[in-house]
């Protein structure tokens, strides 16, 4: 039974360093680099609606007390999208549950042009009503919906506030690059400086600032990047490659001592500047990837970290730690094993007949590592191993989740939404510099990442199923001799 635990063990162990080779390398799509959206936008939502209105809560509302399960009455005061399927002033009925005064504005939206069904109505305040009435009359010009979105950052209504962060974070990094004559300098100084602000937010902020920064600004990151308080330095990825942005070369010494070099520094921060030296070595345009690997291949000198940077080392094609791999998976113990498979993955991939020898000569002190490389992962793009090229397809689709719509006709016709957007984003290499297939981009990245999850977390739960259930008939058999 012992035995059987211990394969048990060895099957869950390859099933989450899966997990984390799966993340080591995430891939920027050309959105906002460091940012997360919340949650759809409010130019994105419209989009997605057959009807978007201006309405008025009629006296006959549930505030009034007629209608306590949740119906409504409102007058139609501007349509601002399907003025063929509603005029102003029809009323409509609609669900709503908030306690409003009659007369209130909200903002209406509906599918289904035979029969609009309304989704949950949006309260609205003088300015934000506005706010909906510009945005519908955005021009599709990007520089131009940039400059307007600007304007409203920590705007003080969190719904105009929200909105301008998420449209940045959704913007392809190229476009938000070409703002910088616009983009307020003084501004963004005084909102990285507040610790209390949400770290997202901070990641936008920062990455503004290195776009229109001056290299004064870059002693203020310095001093951020030093200090101990985890407010001051939230948000570091970004604060991270912002400061090496305006410092420039001089800069890897600083973050390579805090950071990679560093043994005491914790795991976050040190993803954190890996995460930023990856942006900097696809997007950034500042540096050459022979600037940026010395900084990555200090984190080789820590074994438990080192399976985060073999990819990047691989992907990037710096085939001169070899040795130094070799040694890694030789010195593996119980506390970094999963080193090892990424170490035969960086072997796979070189071209090199030394790479083919030496994983022969760790076939031959661990040959399940070895199989289980090649199990799970395809041949990398470039090995010299293995005969033809396979490519490993991985989405480059970086979006966020989305409200839950009231119906599912507006449900399906926000997903719908979804996939056409992201026909316009692009791809970029996977995790050992594998080719994207060009229709991949339909999918999301996220939704292919849980059902990769899902799948191998059902294999490993049915294989130690199997191997538990024939411990089990054993040891009953032996019983019964």
């Amino acid at each position: 039974m012992a035995d059987i635990d211990g394969k048990a063990r060895r099957i869950l162990l390859t099933f989450g360093w899966i997990l984390v080779v799966s993340s080591a390398v995430p891939v920027f799509s050309g959105t906002c680099p460091f940012c997360s959206a919340v949650k759809q936008t409010i130019r994105q939502e419209m989009e997605s609606m057959d009807v978007v209105a201006i309405g008025t809560l009629l006296p006959d509302g549930r505030t009034e007390g007629s209608s306590s399960d949740g119906r409504a009455h409102f007058r139609i005061v501007s349509v601002l999208r399907g003025s063929e399927v509603v005029q102003p002033d029809e009323v409509h009925e609609v669900i709503y549950f908030g306690s409003a005064k009659p007369g209130t504005q909200f903002m209406m939206m509906a599918v289904d042009p035979s029969q609009p069904q309304w989704s949950s109505p949006l309260p609205l305040t003088a300015r934000a009503e506005e706010y909906i009435l510009a945005v519908s009359k955005l021009a599709e010009d990007p520089l131009e919906r940039l400059k307007f979105f600007q304007q409203y950052f920590e705007d003080e209504e969190s719904l105009m506030a929200r909105d301008a962060y998420d449209e940045f974070a959704l913007a392809p990094y190229e476009e938000v690059k070409l703002l910088k004559p616009h983009l307020n300098r003084e501004n963004l100084l005084k909102w990285i400086s507040d610790d209390d602000l949400d770290p997202n937010r901070k990641r936008l902020y920062f990455t503004l600032l290195a776009i229109c920064g001056v290299q004064e600004d870059a002693e203020t990151l310095e001093a951020m990047l030093k200090s101990e308080s985890t407010n001051r330095r939230a948000g570091l990825d970004a604060l991270i490659a912002a400061y090496l942005t305006l410092k420039g070369d001089s800069g890897f010494s600083l973050v390579d001592d805090l950071f990679l070099k560093n043994a005491s520094s914790t795991y976050a921060d040190t993803y954190a500047a890996i995460m930023a030296l990856r942006f900097h070595g696809t997007e950034g345009g500042i540096f050459t990837t022979e600037q940026i690997l010395p900084s990555l291949r200090h984190v080789l000198a820590r074994p438990e970290l080192a399976d985060l940077v073999i990819p990047d080392l691989a992907r990037w094609k710096d085939w001169s730690q070899i040795d130094r791999l070799v040694e890694l998976f030789k010195t593996a113990d119980t506390n970094n094993s999963w080193v090892r498979t990424p170490v035969v993955n960086y072997l796979r991939s070189c071209p090199l007949p030394e790479a083919a020898e030496r994983l022969k000569e760790l076939e031959e002190i661990d040959p399940k590592a070895v199989q289980r490389a090649k199990t799970f992962f395809p041949i990398p793009v470039g090995s010299s191993q293995g005969g033809k090229e396979t490519s490993q397809v991985i989405p480059a689709e970086y979006t966020q989740p989305i409200a839950m719509a009231d119906s599912k006709r507006r449900e399906d016709r926000v997903v719908a939404s979804r996939i056409r957007s992201s026909i316009a984003s692009s791809a970029s290499n996977s995790t050992f510099g594998s080719v994207v297939n060009p229709q991949s981009k339909l999918l999301n990245r996220w939704y292919l990442g849980s059902v990769f999850v899902l799948a191998w977390g059902t294999l490993a739960l049915v294989i130690w199923m199997i191997l538990v259930g024939k411990s089990r008939v054993a040891a009953h058999v032996q019983h019964q001799r």
